[in-house]
């Protein structure tokens, strides 16, 4: 086969057959088609699409072009969770042990931050010690003594998606539902999973904003997903707002303590994490139904159970032990910690989430360039929620940073973010909808 006759076909709108895509995607992953070949299909498959076979097949093909883990001796389901990424959205380091401790297995392998979304990578470097990066052995190690491991991809994960996202970030086709799709379940479905819930965000903070946009990523993901053999249900759910009362880096590992310890739980944080860890408990026959699900999730938290894989996760992976009942003294904190006062009296209208996810980037808990290095300490608390009923003066949020003048930028900045009013706003529920294959 010639890379340019494939090319050639999508270009002009022609399927591409299973051989054809195998072939293109192995000479992705070894170097032998060109770059500016690489671009050209991206960008013919940008504009031309593919059906739902040929994103089948495209996924199983990036997701073979390295290591696929197996995991035969596992004494319970293997499954996972992914998002699309929001502000605030510190999900995975409550899901997983939760999940674990009603007998499922979480290999959760997690990104960094991407623009103005917080990653769960960074968050969990933030701890002192952990190792995101472990060979497998400890990797599977961890998995099976503890139940649950949150790590980062590798190199020898899914290495054809990895030249293709880097070739489309620079192409201007990372838009691509198909390439989306192929790139998010590539990596996931090569840790061996046998069910997923995919989170699709919507709203302000989200990449994709639009609900319709939600939508037709998740029934592609969904049905893409099951179409290769493992079983996906997907929520699209709200980011009009910070999911947390929280967003930056140690400040959100402090925010799941808390959950996790029951000192306190975000109503909305709270609802999204028992939808989505409820999924995967009833695919794999571990609760009857949803509602049982969400019964014994409610359980491992209450009797500590999920809190307690937490802590032996982190230690496993090279953290400290006893993180729960010291995260605040282990955990770096912000030399300066200041108010962004409401410029007025009035209920919260409406929050620009992309904003908030900048404030705590532009304080350097995210990345302008990949090269980046993130301080872990800063960002943002106790921020105010849709409705919020607040004096004139009354904090939006405590602003976490390095020092008087980046504090006095981000409060400034966060302000103009949110949208104060005389009457009380309605607010949507935190999960819009449910998408099945």
């Amino acid at each position: 086969m010639l890379p340019q006759e494939i090319i050639h076909a999508k270009r002009d709108g022609a399927k591409l057959g299973r051989d054809e895509i195998e072939f293109f995607v192995r000479g992705i992953a070894d170097g032998s088609i060109a770059s500016e070949q690489v671009a050209a299909f991206a960008m013919a498959v940008f504009f031309r699409g593919m059906d739902m076979d040929e994103r089948v097949d495209l996924t199983g093909a990036m997701m073979r072009s390295g290591d696929v883990l197996e995991w035969p001796d596992m004494p319970g389901p293997v499954v996972d969770k992914h998002s699309t990424g929001g502000v605030g959205d510190n999900v995975s380091l409550m899901l997983a042990p939760m999940l674990a401790a009603c007998g499922a297995f979480v290999p959760m392998i997690s990104g960094r931050g991407l623009g103005h979304t917080g990653g769960t990578l960074d968050k969990l470097e933030a701890i002192p010690g952990y190792v995101a990066k472990p060979d497998n052995a400890l990797f599977r190690k961890v998995v099976r003594e503890v139940g649950c491991a949150v790590i980062g991809q590798t190199a020898r994960l899914a290495p054809a998606d990895q030249r293709l996202y880097a070739i489309r970030d620079v192409t201007a086709t990372v838009e691509s539902i198909a390439l989306i799709t192929a790139s998010i379940l590539s990596k996931k479905l090569a840790a061996g999973l046998s069910a997923l819930v995919m989170d699709v965000k919507c709203g302000s903070g989200a990449f994709t904003p639009s609900r319709e946009g939600a939508r037709e990523l998740a029934q592609s993901i969904a049905t893409v997903a099951t179409g290769a053999g493992t079983p996906t249900v997907a929520l699209i759910t709200d980011m009009n707002e910070p999911l947390a009362s929280a967003a930056g880096n140690a400040v959100e590992v402090l925010n799941a303590v808390d959950y996790l310890t029951g000192a306190r739980r975000d109503p909305r944080l709270h609802e999204v994490t028992l939808a989505l860890a409820a999924e995967p408990l009833v695919a794999r026959g571990l609760a009857r139904d949803l509602d049982d699900a969400r019964a014994k999730l409610q359980r491992a938290l209450d009797s500590g159970a999920a809190a307690e894989r937490f802590e032996r996760m982190v230690a496993a992976l090279g953290g400290p032990a006893g993180l729960l009942s010291q995260a605040r003294a282990l955990l770096p904190g912000a030399p300066v910690v200041r108010p962004a006062p409401a410029p007025r009296a009035g209920f919260v209208q409406a929050i620009n989430a992309r904003e908030v996810g900048l404030v705590v980037v532009e304080l350097g808990g995210g990345r302008r360039r990949a090269s980046d290095s993130i301080d872990p300490a800063v960002g943002l608390t106790e921020l105010a929620g849709i409705g919020a009923n607040l004096r004139a003066g009354e904090p939006l949020a405590l602003v976490h940073a390095r020092d008087e003048a980046a504090a006095a930028a981000a409060a400034a900045r966060l302000v103009a973010a949110y949208a104060i009013g005389d009457a009380a706003p309605a607010r949507g529920p935190a999960v819009i909808e449910r998408i099945a294959p």
